[in-house]
């Protein structure tokens, strides 16, 4: 195997989130939502597609769909020379399918424990070689105010997708799959009620995350940011939109990161994070099984009643 910069020799393993789909009931809602938050969602036909302000890379395509949102499949990267042993992998496990309907069909096709369609395709690594740096602050006279005022603050304009958080009915079967098919690696967790997994060619503490519940679908998305003053500005930029219920401003135990959450027109939610847990390819994260009581957040509000709250479940249960 020949062995890249910035990938653990000797290991087969998806190295980036590419793509989470989904579909709601109206597009419009979609563009607005995305829009406030900062994101570049251009409208494509039947579809919305998401884009960070000066990268090429779309993170998230947005579907016009039934009478509720549902998570339709999720699309990681892989180095070419990984392919043929993934291939191997899928069929080892008897779990291959067809390409989902609404993707362009390339790559292979996979469906994990809680059902979800999955595609391994060959593409650039997008997720972090490195911590990614914060935004650089403006140098100020002694005797100068740090803080802009108000009406100066910038729109806050998220830089990449940084993981993404599913519901499942079974979180440690799916670390277990995460593990075994995809070459993902355990960060942390906190018993079979939530479990954090990283990428073994370097990424973030998490690429993706698992939380339990009574079936599949999408939690939230997270997205970073510079400053965690581009997380509290990120907060009112929302709320001034009129997106009123979310989670935060606060700092979390699991990955370290400051967050906002802000509640999403069909009930999921999408996260300002700033300076997120980084692990590099060449080192061994200390993966620890945490209490409940450690394992979301340092400080911040309490958890509102909602944030867990499986709306695609309980929205296509109501339409059946």
């Amino acid at each position: 195997m020949t062995t890249q910069s910035g990938r653990r020799p000797d290991t087969v393993g998806v190295h980036s989130v590419l793509e989470f789909v989904f579909s709601v009931p109206n597009l419009d809602e979609a563009v607005r939502f995305y829009t406030a938050f900062g994101l570049d969602a251009r409208r494509c036909n039947d579809r919305v597609d998401l884009f960070t302000a000066g990268h090429l890379h779309r993170w998230a395509s947005i579907h016009a769909g039934r009478a509720h949102k549902r998570l339709e499949y999720v699309s990681f990267g892989v180095f070419a020379e990984d392919l043929e042993e993934m291939r191997s992998r899928i069929a080892r496990e008897g779990i291959g399918i067809a390409p989902h309907p609404l993707s362009d069909g390339s790559g292979l096709w996979l469906r994990n424990p809680d059902g979800t369609p999955v595609q391994l395709r060959v593409g650039p690594k997008v997720s972090p070689d490195e911590k990614t740096t914060p935004s650089p602050r403006q140098l100020l006279a002694t005797g100068q105010g740090a803080a802009p005022s108000r009406s100066r603050v910038a729109t806050v304009r998220p830089r990449r997708l940084s993981h993404v958080l599913f519901f499942s009915p079974d979180v440690l079967r799916m670390v277990r799959f995460c593990e075994d098919v995809l070459g993902l690696r355990l960060s942390d967790r906190s018993g079979d009620v939530v479990a954090f997994l990283h990428g073994p060619h370097g990424s973030d503490h998490h690429l993706v995350a698992f939380a339990k519940s009574s079936g599949s679908g999408l939690h939230h998305s997270s997205w970073d940011v510079g400053s965690i003053d581009e997380v509290g500005c990120g907060a009112d930029q929302m709320r001034d939109a009129g997106f009123l219920e979310g989670w935060g401003v606060g700092r979390h135990v699991l990955g370290s990161n400051y967050f906002h959450y802000v509640r999403d027109p069909w009930g999921s939610f999408a996260e300002y994070s700033f300076d997120i847990d980084y692990v590099p390819h060449d080192v061994e994260w200390p993966c620890a099984d945490h209490a409940p009581a450690d394992s979301l957040y340092m400080w911040g509000p309490s958890v509102p009643e909602f944030f867990f709250v499986n709306c695609e479940q309980a929205s296509a249960k109501e339409t059946t």
